[in-house]
């Protein structure tokens, strides 16, 4: 089989549909699986539906197409002569027949149309009620005079045409009547031949009604039925549902699958073509499909290049202002801090002289390993040394003072609240400091 452009799960579902349905044109299974979105499970299911008879699940329409009625697109076929029925021969023999045939015709014609004149009058009467309660009677009253028959669609006339026209099948309607004397011979002959049985289930779809009844009644006419026992082929041809074959009257098996045979060939192609354009349509939109989401894709991946590009910005920009706020800070912090030693700078009392009374010479050790000594009075505070010592340009900003031994820290921060004089703090005479750096 061709792909045609299926992919290969698409042909895998192809096969397995036909093996288990056993249909031979993998066309048909194709076109079966495209219309259930080619779910396997459901397909076979509404498969199996249509085989037995019951209408699909989809076939919910309760108002039927239009039918074209055209004679000019129909196969008609008459009644077949009987096997005693003498063959005309001769010059009065043949007189004799188109006589006959002429009476017949204007029979027919002037029937139809007393019966359609008549019908105007009673269509009040046949006012359709129930018309899926027609056919089931119908099928149930036919199962126990003629046990032997196709499968019959299970549903409104509505229903079968739909369902012929959804699954692109031949809907053969049967209309049968009790008062014609062909009928009876027709079904117990004809129809219940096995070739006939098995020729109709495996091509299309088989409706029947009686024509005594209100559905029966108003099939008949929609259909311009003039003779029983009647048969009409119904299919899809140019997107309508046109009548393609009318067999009217008595004829055997042999003869009916050669009518049925004449119009399933002459029309196939119409079936054909309308499953090549729906699967040209589906190939479209499943193209379309996934053209769409390829784009759906394609745009998803740009909008996430773009948000993430667009959050790297913004981190970045957050990083950066964190840099400037963290350097501003730290200018800040530096500006304040020499605005601090120019404040406490005048704050440092001067320099006793050198052997003044009360003078204690102090060395102070800063981190950088250099030695500044200087004098200060007995009477100054530890504060005024952190002041000293916080001035020094070599100095770190924040320190800690302790002694060498025993080593102890002087509280001689800011935040002394009652700041000790030397004397007090136990420094006399001659003292080594040491500042350490508490920022390193």
């Amino acid at each position: 089989m061709d792909n045609d452009g299926l992919s290969n799960e698409q042909t895998e579902k192809v096969i397995q549909f036909q093996e288990i349905t056993g249909l031979e044109d993998m066309t048909v299974c194709r076109d079966i699986l495209i219309r259930h979105q080619w779910d396997l499970e459901v397909a076979f299911q509404e498969h199996l539906n249509i085989r037995e008879g019951r209408p699909s699940a989809y076939a919910t329409e309760s108002r039927a197409p239009a039918v074209v009625n055209d004679r000019f697109l129909q196969h008609v076929f008459s009644a077949q002569r009987g096997p005693n029925a003498p063959v005309p021969s001769g010059i009065g023999g043949m007189i004799g027949f188109v006589v006959n045939y002429v009476f017949n015709f204007c029979y027919s014609t002037l029937s139809s149309i007393v019966t359609t004149f008549l019908s105007l009058f009673k269509d009040r009467e046949r006012i359709v009620t129930d018309p899926l309660g027609d056919v089931l009677n119908f099928i149930q009253n036919y199962n126990d005079k003629f046990p032997e028959h196709p499968v019959f669609y299970q549903g409104t006339y509505a229903q079968a045409l739909n369902d012929a026209k959804r699954e692109l099948k031949f809907l053969l309607v049967y209309l049968h009547s009790d008062s014609s004397s062909e009928a009876t011979s027709f079904c117990r002959e004809t129809l219940s031949n096995e070739q006939v049985v098995e020729y109709i289930n495996r091509r299309m779809l088989f409706w029947g009604c009686d024509v005594s009844s209100p559905e029966g009644y108003r099939v008949s006419h929609s259909i311009n039925a003039r003779a029983y026992p009647v048969l009409v082929m119904i299919a899809l041809r140019a997107n309508k549902m046109v009548i393609m074959g009318r067999m009217e009257g008595h004829c055997n098996a042999e003869e009916l699958i050669r009518r049925m045979d004449t119009v399933v060939n002459d029309n196939e192609l119409w079936l054909n073509q309308a499953r090549q354009d729906r699967l040209e349509r589906d190939l479209t939109q499943t193209l379309r499909q996934q053209q769409d989401e390829a784009y759906q894709m394609s745009l998803r991946a740009d909008q996430e290049k773009q948000r993430r590009k667009q959050e790297e910005r913004e981190e970045a920009q957050r990083a950066q202002q964190a840099i400037e706020a963290e350097r501003k800070a730290e200018q800040q912090r530096l500006e304040n801090i020499e605005r601090l030693k120019l404040e406490l700078a005048s704050q440092v009392p001067s320099e006793p002289e050198p052997g003044a009374p009360g003078t204690i010479s102090i060395v102070f050790k800063l981190p950088s390993g250099l030695r500044l000594e200087r004098r200060f009075h007995s009477s100054n505070t530890l504060k005024d040394i952190h002041n000293f010592i916080f001035c020094h340009p070599e100095a770190p900003d924040s320190f800690e003072v302790t002694t060498n031994f025993p080593k102890r820290v002087l509280q001689c921060g800011e935040d002394s609240t009652a700041p000790q004089t030397l004397v007090d703090a136990g420094l006399k005479n001659r003292e080594v400091l040491f500042v350490a750096d508490l920022d390193a």
